[in-house]
């Protein structure tokens, strides 16, 4: 004799909530309905000379007074991190980006550093002092 099989208790199942309508242009629907002057506050126009490949440093912990996307930049950049990675973690554009970081600058949170350029040749009398060192081996 077999033991009957229960059933689960299943709470009553919500429909799906419908796709949203398709744009007049064939374009996907935007993922973040938030204006962008929403999230960037009100900026005055003036902006930080800003690359995609500069880097940002947090020089402290998120104040209270931050807004959700200032703490999440402030979190991200305990270590330093790209105006391009930052904008693709928190998926805002490049343009918004710049504004956010220019109000964290100017409230001394964070600072911008050029990105660290690696010589592409060695240096001939280091290679030459390696060299030296390895034959005496």
């Amino acid at each position: 004799m077999t033991v009957p099989r229960r059933k689960r208790r299943r709470p009553n199942e919500l429909p799906a909530p419908p796709p949203p309508p398709p744009q007049p242009d064939g374009a996907p629907a935007p993922k973040n309905p938030e204006r962008l002057y929403a999230v960037t506050g009100l900026a005055d126009g003036a902006r930080a000379e800003l690359d995609l490949v500069t880097l940002i440093v947090a020089r402290e912990g998120a104040p209270p007074s931050a807004t959700p996307e200032q703490a999440a930049v402030l979190r991200l950049c305990t270590a330093p991190l790209s105006v391009a990675e930052l904008s693709a973690y928190l998926n805002l554009p490049f343009s918004a980006m710049t504004v956010l970081i220019t109000e964290l600058i100017t409230a001394e949170l964070v600072q911008a550093r050029a990105p660290i350029v690696r010589q592409a040749v060695a240096d001939r009398s280091i290679l030459e002092a390696v060299m030296h060192g390895l034959q005496r081996l």
